[in-house]
């Protein structure tokens, strides 16, 4: 691929359309001889001579427009195929042993009693594609390292479960407990690649479409990322992503092609299985959905490797000196090779080659069986390593394999190439037994009768199976393993955290800016510091984190080949290949697949990696959510920044920016453990005991969770830490911030993160207005709190004659007195998760409803979640046990005048971020 500085982006296709012809009579020429040639050889030949001749003008440097799209015949000349290194006969057994299993073990699942389904027609198009990959590419762990990642295609998880069975990975039991996790413990077999369910045998959880293909560029890219800054040596490692074609059309799937041509990603290639079909029919019926990724790849700037005949084409194809089979492939519709894979030969000499003599010429001497089995290029050993062999050793850019074959190729005529076949999961007596014909399965007819078929083992010491752990040992191990290597970190003293404690004194700042400022002196450690790894999608300078582009630096494999427009600032813009910050654009997706890239380095790598992802709050959750869930089944580690959090306060920016939600999201995920903090010492004691939990004790004492925290832009001054403070109380949900000092009638007041303040304010006026002695208590984790009850609640269930346990909420509000009024920036559904288990009576107030652009105060009035509203809430609670009078409400409505909206103080200013 050329570099940089070899590329004209502003003279699109390389050819200036204004330019003056210095020599008519040389370009005559040309035209000339370009004329000759489709007069006297036609116009096959001479699109043959021009495609000679733009080959050779890029090998001369010359620019010319890339082409979208080449013939539909394979991109790697027979002529070119390196020598095949493996003893085909025996992988063929090999494969159909494991072709057999994996069908035989979606069948058993669908055995009366049990019946869970499974899928079997992915693993038969893709078996060849993955059999090629583990006999001669895919790379072990067994030398120490990371070896190569592959993202296995979900569906297609029978073949690779089948394939362990033979490597006595797994045992029969095991295949029969596929489907069954709990009810077959500790057999069961997760349905698709599930590294939290199989820790020790998946790394990448791939089946929520799209997100593999996504994944795996930020794998390929946090291996550079991880070499360049020499925290692994992972020049070996080449990142594999099995993908369907009906799979492309999910945005994550092509949406950072770019960014992987971008960094010449050479470690990488996609290999996408097309089957040509979806889950209920053809990709492209009426298309070419190889023809139409090819262009989408090449376009961006993708090396593109077709892998569509196999070697029985190579004859015909080596005849066809006038084009016109090739013009006959080129323009038959995916839905239309669909139907020839259902038919017979004879109807496939009649309706692909009969129309054309030239055609039916070719085939004159060809059997209808013959033409039957004119097969498809996934499907064969030789084209498939070829494909592979080429693609690891372009250099440059990321290659793409787009490797043609047939759903549920051997599985029979009821199954192949079937529009149903995604979703056919049994196999009947008479199509066992065509399968097992097929494939040369030494098992008895009487075997297949009763409907539960056996499983195949040639015998481990068989010349088959004894290949297959040969081949495994040569290439560093058994694929696929994951294996958790990463030492403990020692991890910062309280020195650390130092800042954090003392406050802002008075200086307003952010909870945002107190985080910042805690990262800052963690990455100061000699320790740890060079483990962080920062990312946020073109919002360092929003965040107030443009203070470590000059210290840290952005990382670019290119470095900064141009003199930025702020050098001469303290704080320039600075990119470097050994840059720690990750500034991957305006993508939420990409950087959250570079979180979960970085977060699963300990085990991917044995290096841990502590990525933090700041982030517009609005765009976690609710934009990335399924990827937050991919990072939690993938076991990374890390913490997640909502900043600029709440419904009301970042009012500046309207409806689509206003977060009143991700706590209750975040809420949804098993691996997330959720705080809003309010004050600089609570992130403190956050982030260090995250630190403890997530990286700070042996693989074993480490803890399988990510850390979120939501922060806000809403200037304040922070308290220095009580000498008092209660840790237990910060990091487990609650504790009693500040209590009533004045009044006489008791009350409590629970307030999370930017609504602290506000419960303080309220705290204030009853006291000084309504004689009622309220108590703050921060509440840093609404879900934290729900978690444990939860937790709590189940064990009692279980276990109702032993001592009945108590929620930690529970017993640490007991003794308060008076009505609880919870209160913060969330809608009401974050603080009622604690509700029934608060030792009294409980109303919540909260943001539900759609945000605003508006001053802070008219939007806190608005909502009625202001400190005078609160006062409102409280009293109102007090009246209903009879504390107070209830004139006294409407006193305080109009006191207060709460239903003008106009009528509130603006707040602070400053809407923006």
């Amino acid at each position: 691929m050329a570099s940089g500085s070899d590329r004209n982006p502003i003279i699109i296709g390389g050819l200036p359309s204004q330019v003056p012809d210095f020599d008519p009579e040389e370009t005559q020429e040309w035209l000339d001889s370009l004329d000759a040639a489709v007069d006297e050889r036609g116009r096959e030949r001479a699109r043959y001579l021009m495609l000679r001749l733009i080959e050779r003008a890029r090998e001369k440097r010359v620019a010319v427009p890339e082409m979208r799209s080449t013939d539909y015949v394979n991109t790697i000349a027979t002529k070119d195929e390196p020598f095949f290194p493996g003893d085909e006969d025996v992988e063929r057994k090999v494969l159909n042993a494991t072709r057999w299993n994996a069908a035989v073990m979606v069948s058993r699942a669908q055995r009366p009693g049990i019946g869970v389904g499974g899928h079997i027609a992915t693993f038969a198009s893709s078996a060849s594609l993955y059999d090629v990959g583990f006999n001669h590419f895919f790379r072990g762990k067994d030398d120490g390292k990371g070896g190569d990642q592959i993202f296995f295609q979900g569906h297609a998880s029978p073949g690779i479960y089948a394939r362990a069975f033979l490597l006595d990975r797994l045992s029969e039991a095991q295949l029969d407990a596929f489907r069954q996790e709990k009810s077959k413990a500790p057999n069961g077999l997760s349905s698709y690649p599930h590294p939290r369910l199989m820790p020790d045998f998946w790394e990448f959880p791939t089946v929520s479409m799209g997100l593999g293909p996504l994944g795996a560029i930020y794998q390929a890219r946090m291996n550079r990322y991880m070499e360049a800054r020499g925290i692994a040596d992972t020049s070996d490692s080449h990142v594999w992503a099995y993908l369907g074609d009906g799979e492309m059309d999910e945005p994550e799937s092509l949406g950072q092609l770019s960014i992987a041509a971008r960094e010449g990603l050479d470690n990488l290639t996609f290999v996408v299985n097309c089957n040509l079909q979806r889950l209920d029919g053809p990709v492209r019926g009426n298309g070419k959905i190889i023809q139409e990724l090819e262009s989408q790849f090449r376009g961006a700037g993708w090396n593109v490797i077709k892998l569509v005949w196999d070697r029985s084409w190579d004859p015909l194809l080596a005849q066809d000196r006038t084009g016109i089979l090739v013009n006959k492939l080129n323009t038959t519709p995916d839905g239309q090779f669909q139907t020839y894979a259902t038919e017979t030969g004879a109807y496939i000499r009649d309706h692909f080659f009969g129309d054309d003599a030239r055609l039916r010429d070719m085939v004159k001497d060809m059997s209808d069986q013959q033409i039957l089995h004119l097969g498809r290029g996934g499907h064969d050993h030789r084209k498939v390593y070829a494909a592979y062999a080429a693609a690891k050793a372009h250099k440059g850019q990321p290659t793409v394999i787009l490797a043609q074959t047939v759903k549920g190729w051997t599985l029979g005529p009821n199954f192949e190439g079937r529009n149903a076949t995604h979703q056919m999961k049994k196999l009947t007596a008479e199509d066992l037994k065509r399968f097992r014909d097929r494939l040369h399965i030494p098992i008895a007819d009487s075997q297949l009768e009763d409907g539960n078929p056996p499983y195949y083992h040639p015998g481990r010491d068989s010349e088959e199976i004894q290949y297959m752990h040969d081949r495994r040992k040569g290439l560093g191990g058994y694929v696929p393993t994951r294996v958790v290597r990463a030492k403990p970190l020692a991890l910062p003293d309280d020195k650390a955290y130092a800042t954090a404690k003392k406050g802002s004194g008075q200086q307003s700042i952010a909870t945002t800016m107190a985080f910042v400022r805690i990262l800052k002196d963690l990455m100061r450690d000699k320790e740890i510091g060079k483990r962080f790894v920062l990312i946020a999608p073109d919002e360092y300078r929003t965040f107030g984190m443009d203070a470590f582009f000059p210290s840290a630096k952005i990382y670019n494999p290119l470095g900064q080949q141009y003199e930025s427009v702020d050098r001469d600032l303290l704080l320039a813009y600075k990119e470097s290949p050994t840059g720690q910050l990750l500034h991957d654009g305006i993508s939420e997706a990409g950087c959250t697949a570079s979180l979960i890239a970085a977060g699963s380095a300990y085990a991917t790598h044995g290096e841990p990696l502590i990525p933090v992802y700041v982030f517009y709050s609005m765009f976690g959750f609710q934009r990335t959510g399924d990827q937050f869930w991919q990072m939690a089944d993938q076991l990374a580690r890390g913490f997640v920044l909502g900043a600029t959090a709440g419904r009301t306060t970042l009012t500046g920016e309207g409806l689509q920016h206003a977060d009143g939600h991700s706590q209750l999201l975040a809420s949804t995920n098993p691996g997330c453990v959720a705080y809003d903090p309010a004050f600089g010492y609570e992130i403190g004691h956050i982030v260090k005991d995250g630190l403890r939990r997530m990286y700070g004790g042996t693989p074993e004492e480490n803890e399988d969770v990510f850390y979120y925290l939501t922060v806000y832009n809403e200037p304040i001054q922070h308290p220095a830490e009580p000498a008092d403070v209660d840790v237990e109380g910060i990091l487990k949900g609650v504790y009693r911030y500040r209590s009533g000092e004045k009044g006489e009638i008791p009350a409590q007041i629970m307030a999370s993160g930017v609504a602290v303040p506000w419960a303080v304010e309220a705290q204030r006026i009853l006291a000084d207005e309504w004689n009622v002695k309220a108590d703050v208590w921060s509440a840093t984790s609404w879900n934290e709190l729900r978690r444990e009850a939860v937790d709590v609640e189940r064990y009692n269930l279980l276990h109702p004659e032993e001592e009945q346990r108590v929620p930690y909420v529970t017993r640490k509000l007991s003794g308060a007195q008076g009505p609880f009024v919870a209160v913060s920036d969330w809608m009401r559904s974050v603080p009622d998760q604690i509700a029934r288990w608060v030792p009294g009576a409980y109303q919540s107030l909260g943001a539900d409803g759609f945000g605003f652009a508006d001053t802070r105060g008219a939007a806190r009035r608005f909502f009625h979640i202001d400190a005078q509203s609160i006062v409102l809430a409280v009293l109102t609670e007090l009246a209903k046990d009879g504390k107070v009078d209830r004139s006294a409400l409407k006193t305080a409505v109009d006191r207060y005048d709460l239903l003008d909206v106009a009528s509130a103080d603006p707040g602070a200013a400053g809407g923006d971020a």
